[in-house]
């Protein structure tokens, strides 16, 4: 592809992102899979300037209002060009040619808006700080207050691109063999520091290069998230909920540690999301998940199997803060709910899930959000509410992870670990009382 079909094609990319709910990396995904005609270079090519633009959202905006023009994907494309890339007006209107594979002309308009930027860079001393750091002013304060003198080292991790992890399925192959399968496709790759399963690759390629995935030996999760499921620690045999399931990527790696033994019921309350999980499930070669369709977090089948699973994860919906460095769009995309809404759903789904847990057995509260108050507060509200819970520390459950944020609770940050940004607690219920002859 030229340069300019590149751009073409970002461009359209960046209108699909913008008008769908997904996040970015989904939509990225169906994109590419759509053309499969693309090259490797041009797949890079565009993916990075989608996601440079992305990742420059707040900034440009802030240049845009400047000088009052509208911010539509084409302006901020523009902007970006002239301020992230530095091109010139001239330069940028060589690639805006509006040939067949090429963006529309530049107008009149679009060329005094490019002439007001050249020689300016993203960044300015008039922009607010949560201009500067791409952070919405929502979680501006949050943040502060959790990272302290890290905030800006944080903020910066959260603008550079998210590598890509893979969590070897030990069912079907093993992890030194993937990496020398990954060897021979010319890809540099290396284990992850802390998953057991995991392997990071510095340079994204072009998913369709991996068998592995197609032959169910991988599967593409992030080396924070592969951690939270191996807090589980499921074992073959026992019964398992993990009661907000998703896309099920914890649901396979739980699956997978107890070797395709025992139950692990997959909840979730969006049928197209189970359905979505139960394909990946298949793929896999797993045969020990069920699926069901909870109505809400208080949905009678709770009720019914009360006390009834050895294990529960509660993969709770949050604020997504954690997932910032690898779907920047999420940043400003508010839930509905807002933060305090989100906060009184997640206690709400913890103190219904907890009730499935057997005497004895395990619950593990996590989210990838970076904010206190949907973790660490919540922990400490459940645990007042619930006397017969009491926390395991990290130690005794992961003791490879010697560097989380909390001495108690898994706490990664993209500065510090190089993982998105997650959180989990695990919890043990006490056992029932011995009967008394």
């Amino acid at each position: 592809m030229t340069p300019a079909a590149r751009l073409l094609s970002a461009l359209e990319l960046i209108r699909e992102i913008e008008g769908a709910a997904r996040p970015a990396d989904a939509v990225v995904s169906a994109f590419f899979r759509g053309r499969r005609d693309l090259w490797d270079g041009d797949r890079a090519e565009i993916s990075d300037l989608v996601y440079a633009v992305l990742r420059t959202h707040a900034r440009v905006g802030w240049w845009l209002a400047k000088y009052e023009r509208p911010e539509t994907p084409r302006s901020r494309l523009l902007a970006w060009l002239a301020l992230g890339r530095v091109r010139t007006p001239d330069q940028i209107q060589t690639l805006f040619s509006g040939a067949d594979d090429a963006p529309a002309p530049l107008t009149e308009v679009e060329r005094r808006l490019l002439a007001r930027l050249q020689g300016g860079s993203l960044d300015h001393p008039d922009m607010p700080e949560a201009v500067r750091t791409e952070c919405p002013e929502w979680a501006l304060e949050p943040l502060r207050r959790r990272f302290g003198e890290a905030f800006a080292d944080e903020m910066a991790a959260m603008l550079t691109p998210a590598p890509l992890d893979l969590r070897v399925n030990p069912l079907r192959a093993t992890r030194d063999e993937v990496l020398r399968a990954l060897k021979k496709l010319g890809l540099v790759a290396e284990p992850t520091r802390m998953a057991p399963q995991g392997i990071r690759l510095r340079v994204r390629p072009a998913l369709s290069r991996l068998p592995m995935l197609k032959t169910g030996e991988a599967e593409i999760q992030d080396e924070g998230s592969q951690l939270v499921a191996l807090l589980v620690g499921a074992q073959a045999g026992e019964r398992v909920v993990d009661f907000c399931a998703g896309a099920g990527g914890k649901t396979l790696a739980i699956a997978t540690q107890m070797s395709n033994k025992g139950v692990v019921i997959a909840c979730d309350v969006s049928e197209n999301r189970l359905k979505r999980a139960a394909e990946r499930f298949r793929g896999a070669g797993l045969h020990n998940i069920q699926t069901r369709l909870l109505s809400s977090e208080r949905d009678k089948w709770v009720k019914r199997h009360k006390g009834g699973f050895d294990r529960v994860l509660v993969d709770a919906p949050c604020s997504g803060t954690g997932t910032w460095r690898r779907n920047p769009d999420a940043r400003w995309r508010a839930e509905d709910i807002g933060l305090e809404g989100l906060l009184t759903l997640q206690a709400g789904i913890l103190d219904s899930a907890a009730r499935l847990v057997r005497p004895g057995g395990r619950l593990v509260y996590a989210t990838c959000s970076l904010l206190p108050e949907e973790n660490e507060a919540q922990v400490a509200a459940f645990l007042a509410a619930h006397a017969d819970f009491h926390v395991t520390p990290l130690s005794e459950v992961a003791p490879q992870v010697t560097d989380s944020v909390h001495p108690d609770y898994l706490s990664l940050t993209p500065a510090r670990h190089d993982t998105d940004g997650f959180f989990a607690a695990v919890m043990q219920r006490d056992a029932a009382p011995a009967a008394v002859d």
